[in-house]
Order: C-alpha cells, then sequence, then structure tokens
C-alpha cells in the first residue's frame, strides 16, 4: 500500500502561511485609506480613485525589490527595514514623475515560510505605508521548497500613483543653465550590495557584527541604513511646478539615472567635490581597489536624488527643502550636450574627490 502524503510532505506548510496572513491583515489594515475597498484575502485588491482636484489624472505605477541588501538582513537577523526599503525605492521611482503614491502590493516568496520573518518584513512595508500617507492593499505569499533554501526569501513591491497631467516630470522642460540640486543619501539604499559585500566580507575578512571605526559602526547595522523616502519635501514643489526634472539615483548612480530626465541636446556638468561622500563608500573604494569612475556607476555617493531647476525657481525651491529639515546640495548645472552626465575631475586629480 502507497503511503499517503500531504503538501506538508512536499515541504509546503499551509497552516502556517494562514497563520502569517492573520497577523500580516492585522498589520495591513492600519494602512488603509479611505479609497481602499476589499480586505486581505480578497482574489485582487479593490481601490476607488476619485481625483476631483485634477484635471487630468495620470496613473504611475512601478515595480522593484531590495536586491542582495536581503543577504545582510538574514545574516542581522532584522527583517522589517528590508520591507521598509521596498516602500521607499517604490514611492522615489514614480516620485521622479511627480506621482503621489496610491497604493502598494507585495510578493514574498521563500524556501520554507518563516510566519516571524514574514510578519517582519510586512511590518516594515506597512511602516512606510504610513510614513507616506498611502496603503498596503494586497500581495502574493509563496512558500517554494527547492526553489529557495528553506532560510531564503525574496520580497518585491508594486506601487501605482497618480499625478495631474500639468504636473507630469518627463523631463522635456529642462534646458540649459538649469541648476542640478543633490538630495543626500543615508547609505546604499538599495543598490550595489554585491560589490559592498564581496570587499567588506570576502576581501576585507569582515562579519557583519565587526565594527569598523571607518565607516562609523558594525559592518551589518551601516549596510542596512532605511531607504530615504523623499516625498513629503518634494511633492509640494511638484504641484508648484517648480521642478523641471528629477532623478532617483539607484543602481547606474549619478552616471546612469541623471540621463534618463535628460533632452537629446543636453548634458548635466556635475562638480565632484560638491558634495560629501559617506565613510562607507571611501571605505570600500580604498580597501577594493574600484576606479571611481565604477564607484558612480555601482553606488549612490551620498546622492539619493537629485534636482533640475530652472535659476528664478532656485529660491523657492531651496526655502521649501529647508523648512522640511531638507538637506542639500548644489552639485552641477545643465549645459549643451548629448544627453549624458560629465564630471569635472577636482585640480588634485579623480581619486581625491572620494578620499
Amino acid at each position: 500500500m502507497t503511503d499517503k502524503l500531504s503538501y506538508r510532505d512536499a515541504g509546503v506548510d499551509i497552516d502556517a502561511q494562514d497563520e502569517a496572513l492573520r497577523e500580516v491583515r492585522r498589520i495591513v489594515k492600519k494602512t488603509y485609506t479611505p479609497g481602499v475597498m476589499s480586505d486581505i484575502g480578497s482574489f485582487g485588491g479593490l481601490f476607488r480613485g476619485s481625483f476631483p482636484e485634477m484635471q487630468a489624472p495620470i496613473l504611475v505605477s512601478s515595480a522593484d525589490g531590495v536586491g542582495t541588501k536581503l543577504a545582510v538582513a538574514k545574516a542581522m537577523k532584522v527583517h522589517d527595514t528590508v520591507g521598509y526599503d521596498l516602500v521607499c525605492h517604490c514611492v522615489n521611482d514614480i516620485l521622479v514623475q511627480g506621482a503621489r503614491p496610491l497604493f502598494f502590493l507585495d510578493y514574498f516568496a521563500s524556501g520554507k515560510l518563516n510566519p516571524g520573518v514574514m510578519t517582519d518584513v510586512v511590518k516594515g512595508m506597512a511602516n512606510g505605508c504610513r510614513e507616506n500617507d498611502f496603503a498596503l492593499i494586497g500581495g502574493e505569499t509563496a512558500e517554494m521548497p527547492g526553489m529557495y533554501s528553506e532560510d531564503e526569501y525574496d520580497v518585491a513591491g508594486f506601487i501605482v500613483g497618480v499625478v495631474d497631467e500639468k504636473h507630469l516630470i518627463t523631463g522635456k522642460n529642462v534646458r540649459q543653465g538649469d541648476l542640478v540640486i543633490a538630495l543626500p543619501s543615508v547609505g546604499l539604499h538599495t543598490n550595489g550590495y554585491s560589490l559592498a559585500r564581496k570587499v567588506l566580507i570576502d576581501k576585507c575578512g569582515h562579519d557583519y557584527q565587526t565594527i569598523v571605526p571607518e565607516i562609523g559602526g558594525k559592518v551589518g547595522e551601516v549596510l542596512l541604513a532605511p531607504h530615504v523616502s523623499y516625498l513629503k519635501p518634494l511633492l509640494p514643489l511638484v504641484q508648484e511646478s517648480l521642478i523641471h526634472g528629477m532623478a532617483h539615483i539607484t543602481g547606474g548612480g549619478l552616471t546612469d539615472n541623471v540621463p534618463r530626465v535628460l533632452p537629446a541636446d543636453c548634458d548635466v556638468q556635475i562638480r565632484l567635490g560638491s558634495w560629501p561622500v559617506l565613510p562607507i563608500f571611501r571605505y570600500i573604494f580604498e580597501k577594493g581597489g574600484i576606479e571611481v569612475e565604477e564607484m558612480l556607476r555601482v553606488f549612490n555617493m551620498g546622492v539619493g536624488m537629485v534636482l533640475i531647476v530652472a535659476p528664478e525657481a532656485v529660491e523657492p525651491v531651496t526655502k521649501r527643502l529647508l523648512s522640511y529639515g531638507q538637506k542639500y546640495f548644489f552639485i552641477g548645472n545643465v549645459v549643451a550636450g548629448s544627453g549624458k552626465v560629465v564630471y569635472d575631475h577636482p585640480p588634485a586629480g579623480f581619486a581625491s574627490w572620494i578620499r
């Protein structure tokens, strides 16, 4: 007689999923806004869009993950920060086109579902949604033994926002003479972790609990510094039509992200040395023997968001930023060109800037 098998025997525990989802439902409800019309567990999330203040509302969507920052979270046994990172990354991605977020969905996949880990990740996402005033309305949980090892998981996020067409930012208004303003990051945010781990863990021999004075603390804690959302200080500037272009500095760094909002006949000339480089980037550069050009394409180098504004808009923009306590740096200007970033090397040499 053949022994009977169950889904649990194959590595999938439906009861554990149900337990986790009960807690997730409680967490997620705290993010609901008036537009939410469904509950967790429905086949689809329902959201009633009503935008009487907008003449021509346009929906803006994006999807992303947090990459190998998850490996740091796993090693540190800290999982709520990556959920928060995911939300803030997605918020910034649609903000650069002028959109405010409406709702968020997530995808959580693991080899063996750990309810505690999953709920910590969702708590982080819920915190990010509440801070940015929008709802987490649904998602998907997948337990996939054989695809992931038992203690591995991956997470992705999907965001939908809205912008009135008259406030849509595409970069088409960027022109020669505009000024480039940088808003600082607090760390790697969600990009460059594969190279950072290669240098810090493999080459230097640190573990995530190692205290490295040059970077300001434990390796793992510095690497888990949260991704910043720039929504609150920047959305009012969007609604006042004070910004010609914005670039979220993620994978590709300044080198590849700023050109995404440039007209074909414009370059951005960036002055290296015009903003402070975070200690973690200096350390990775020096210990890794990495070329400066590579650093500028892999990491944000201390810049989380770039604004391109007309000279006449500088005063109202900076006043607004200061009113929110948002630091900023003037790092360059728009010149004639072919849609790329050009770096001004410091007199002492390219590498001297990063040191």
